[in-house]
């Protein structure tokens, strides 16, 4: 079960938000190819060669691409792309990081006149696409997954080999409007309009391709990748990291992965074949090019990992949110997903929860509020004014189709809190359920906001006395403490660690 949607049915609902106080950054990494190089190559100078200063008449992305159709497409999806992936992530080290592994490509394009515009996201979910016109996006955690410079390298001559096919272009001739919504919120939140999220997922089809056209992606971006300098098996052996992280974050077969690099980009064991004949034209495996790990890893060292603190942080059962001051604990059992659009939890006997939050600028009682319109199926003889340790709460009871629903919101200040909790219809879990909801949920001292740190990958050297079993003891966040350190680090079942190596861990 699944929850997707934002919904703004009425005026209340038009400042639909749970995260009111987000704080944009601008951090695109801007890379381009022919005159546009000479600016990223002033970029990795500054990085790599302090002595060299930069241009004083630097070509600039905007400049080159003025004018360019292609372009302007993806210049008006852009900031729906970014929002639906919480923003973008600024961090100086990360950026310089990819923009010399994107300038490395650029140089053996096969498109020279070809500009690339170079997006981090602000996301852990696992992907990169691109956008007609040279937008191209990388996840933050596709960056934490990846262990080598070649396998990032291998992400974007992929996608870069999209923009130079004209692909895109080629896909919106094709493309029908779409919206996507979620199946259960649709059945209880009226709307009207479709709802920012629910437009950015739909336009996120413009990363999606046929799968001739990923083939002959890959076909040109493993070339690239070669005569680049990189390890051309990258591609094959970061496919398989994708797709052994996808089975391990895959709790609910149902649950939504629509923003993750395998949704879009299948992952067929002929794929991966076909990634490694084509690789062995540059040789046998380890013959060719460098995988750039030891300088990889510097420049991920302390990357932000899961939830940002802007998002707030998933800490087993619990969701804890220090700008917002609040905190809420989900039955034992169930699995919490912090998505952009809401905190979302899924747990047995298809019970899901869904939690988010309105500005409260209309100062309407809690009970009116309830009744203004936006729950379809709302019973409205049960609607109680109620207390929730100590804060002035309603709830009500709706039901549609197979479900039914508890509704319970919360007053804090200009905010309402809002909890949707749905269970097949007779179900006797919907009480005990939203009961405990209810009664976790309070406000968190200063204190403890103070003391929330965001997860983060920490680059260490392993010991003499180190072991798999020691270092992924280190591990914070997941009670998957063992598989998930394997799979960051590309470790087999059966894979040990030697004093010397360097390796990453997730802590604080």
């Amino acid at each position: 079960m699944q929850f997707l949607s934002r919904n703004s049915a009425t005026a209340a609902e038009t400042n639909l938000r749970r995260r009111p106080f987000r704080l944009a950054s601008s951090v695109a990494v801007i890379v381009s190819a022919g005159l546009v190089l000479s600016s990223c190559q002033s970029l990795f100078e500054q990085a790599y060669e302090p002595s060299v200063a930069p241009s004083s008449n630097p070509q600039i992305v905007d400049e080159v691409q003025k004018g360019d159709p292609r372009a302007q497409m993806g210049a008006r999806e852009h900031p729906r792309i970014v929002a639906s992936y919480g923003g973008e992530y600024s961090d100086a080290k990360t950026e310089r990081l990819v923009a010399r592994i994107a300038g490395a490509l650029t140089a053996v394009s096969e498109n020279p006149n070809q500009s690339y515009r170079i997006t981090i996201l602000n996301s852990p979910a696992i992907n990169a696409f691109a956008l007609p016109g040279g937008y191209l996006y990388v996840t933050r955690g596709l960056l934490a997954l990846a262990n080598d410079a070649s396998e990032v390298a291998a992400v974007l001559s992929h996608e870069m080999a999209h923009v130079t096919a004209n692909h895109g272009i080629e896909r919106q001739r094709r493309e029908e409007a779409e919206v996507i919504a979620s199946r259960v919120v649709a059945e209880v939140l009226s709307s009207d309009l479709a709802g920012k999220q629910a437009l950015a997922r739909g336009k996120l089809r413009l990363a999606a391709f046929s799968r001739q056209q990923e083939l002959q992606a890959d076909v040109i971006g493993v070339r690239t990748l070669g005569e680049a300098g990189y390890d051309p098996y990258a591609a094959a052996r970061f496919l398989d990291s994708m797709a052994r992280y996808s089975q391990f974050s895959s709790v609910d077969p149902d649950a939504d992965q629509s923003l993750d690099f395998l949704s879009s980009h299948p992952n067929a064991p002929q794929r991966v074949e076909l990634a490694k004949r084509h690789a062995r034209a540059f040789g046998p495996e380890g013959s060719h090019g460098e995988t750039g790990r030891d300088y990889y890893l510097n420049g991920i060292d302390g990357l932000l990992y899961g939830d940002s603190p802007q998002e707030g942080f998933v800490r087993g059962q619990t969701f804890l949110h220090g700008q917002l001051g609040i905190r809420f604990d989900v039955p034992q059992g169930f699995q919490i997903d912090n998505k952009v659009e809401a905190v979302l939890a899924t747990g047995p006997g298809d019970v899901a929860i869904r939690f988010d939050g309105v500005a409260d600028s209309q100062k309407i009682s809690l009970p009116n509020y309830i009744s203004s319109g936006w729950v379809t199926g709302l019973l409205p003889d049960t609607i109680r004014t109620i207390s929730v340790n100590g804060l002035e709460a309603a709830t009500a009871r709706a039901s549609a189709d197979r479900w039914d629903f508890d509704i319970t919101v919360i007053r804090i200040g200009p905010q309402i809190f809002r909890f949707l909790t749905a269970v097949p219809k007779g179900s006797p879990a919907l009480e005990t359920t939203a009961a405990q909801l209810r009664a976790s949920f309070r406000r968190i001292r200063p204190q403890e906001a103070a003391s929330l740190k965001p997860l983060r990958v920490r680059v260490v050297t392993v010991g003499s006395n180190d072991s798999v079993g020691t270092l992924s003891a280190r591990m914070m966040g997941t009670d998957r403490k063992l598989e998930l350190f394997r799979l960051i680090n590309a470790l087999g079942p059966t894979s040990t660690v030697t004093p010397g190596m360097r390796v990453k861990i997730i802590s604080e």
